[in-house]
């Protein structure tokens, strides 16, 4: 195997695991509302709040920039510390304001620094363009992986542990994937010989008024906020909404694990047809295909079969955006900046994130149901799938070729 490959293969494997630990633990969230809410005695607005600024955080394009200025590798070893700590910390501040900056700051930063925005754009230093999206697929499936294996043992944890021991046995995980940024490349702007796409030596300011006059770019940002509304929701609100309607919590954990599972299969297929077919037709097929899911799910009545079968159809359709959404970007703009590009278009995503969790937990504590949020994601996903029609297929890369590193 060449010196090449072998980078690159670590890289990839190295992404995918830090993904996966990742995105896994926070997959797990929505199992601690219940618990720690009755805990502390309040309403489910504060932990949404708290929630909701996770996802904020999470969204901002700071640790692109760094990433884009200092190397992935410092980025993700700095996030995973922080990942660890403000997990520990939400056992100990436990007021409101507490819990926005353990959950909130500390964790949304160090879920920022460990997960897709700094990883995709590592990785797509490495790779050309005609295989990006099938490896951003998989990294992405990776990514659900973990949502499939961390929900249960989260909520055996919470059994047995209870939710702080829960958080503690949690906090020890980030570790991983400080290791696993060692597989990452070292330096900003990366490329290796006999990469298929040339490098791009524009100045980065020159970049982003390109991104910002591009209308494909801006109408691509406009979706994924409809994006992070759906996950964000779900992923913070069904467990309660399931046990409001008397189904048991393995059955909530079960639902968030079929996301994972079924995610997998759905972020690698959508991957490898980016790499063939229009990415801006299968974003909005997903898109329409998520409305769709939610329709069937309020007009079904609600069983323990039904809820899984949710969270499998909502998990085929999950995160499958990324690698089309990072792809696209990539396609438009090129490799270079991609962590700074992806990482305003993702900070729409928790934009989106932000108010979906947020206002689940205000409608609920407010009306005692979540009908109105789910009808509004119903909706948003029509307006999504609308959004992605008309944007237009052309790249802005401006190239010279490539020095050797």
């Amino acid at each position: 195997m060449s010196n090449n490959r072998k980078l690159v293969v670590a890289a990839i494997v190295s992404a995918s695991l830090a993904v996966m630990i990742s995105s896994g633990i926070r997959s797990s969230f929505g199992l601690f509302l219940t618990p720690i809410t009755e805990t502390l005695g309040t309403g489910r607005e504060n932990l949404s709040i708290a929630f909701a600024v996770n996802n904020l955080v999470f969204g901002l394009p700071l640790v692109g920039l760094l990433s884009d200025r200092f190397g992935p590798r410092q980025v993700v070893i700095a996030g995973s510390v922080l990942y660890a700590g403000g997990l520990v910390m939400v056992t100990v501040l436990t007021t409101t304001m507490g819990l926005v900056v353990s959950f909130g700051l500390l964790v949304g930063i160090g879920l920022g620094a460990t997960s897709y925005v700094v990883v995709l754009g590592a990785v797509a230093q490495l790779i050309g363009e005609d295989q990006r999206s099938r490896v951003f697929g998989l990294i992405t499936a990776m990514g659900s992986a973990g949502m499939f294996v961390v929900p249960p043992l989260a909520q055996l944890l919470l059994s047995n542990l209870g939710w702080q021991g829960a958080l503690y046995a949690l906090a020890a995980v980030p570790a991983i994937v400080a290791l696993m940024a060692f597989g990452l490349p070292r330096r900003p702007g990366t490329q290796l010989h006999g990469a298929q796409e040339p490098h791009v030596d524009e100045p980065f300011r020159s970049v982003l008024k390109k991104a910002a006059r591009h209308r494909g770019y801006l109408l691509l940002t406009t979706g994924f906020f409809v994006c992070g509304f759906h996950v964000a929701f779900i992923g913070a609100h069904l467990p309660a909404y399931l046990g409001d309607k008397g189904l048991p919590e393995f059955v909530a954990a079960g639902a968030l694990a079929l996301v994972g599972a079924f995610n997998i299969l759905g972020s690698m297929l959508f991957g490898w047809l980016g790499d063939r077919y229009s990415r801006k037709y299968m974003l909005s097929l997903i898109y329409f295909g998520r409305a769709i899911v939610i329709l069937i799910f309020l007009l079904t009545p609600l069983t323990r079969t039904s809820a899984l079968v949710f969270g499998g159809a909502m998990g085929f359709l999950w995160l499958a955006t990324v690698p089309l959404t990072s792809g696209t970007v990539a396609y438009f703009f090129g490799a270079r900046y991609l962590s700074t590009l992806y990482g305003i278009a993702f900070f729409s995503h928790q934009i989106g994130a932000f108010i979906g969790v947020w206002l689940g937990g205000r409608f609920y504590d407010t009306t005692g149901s979540y009908t109105p949020i789910w009808v509004a994601g119903i909706a948003l996903g029509l307006f999504a799938a609308l959004v992605h029609l008309p944007i237009p297929e052309r790249t802005e890369l401006t190239s010279v070729p490539a020095a050797a590193d």
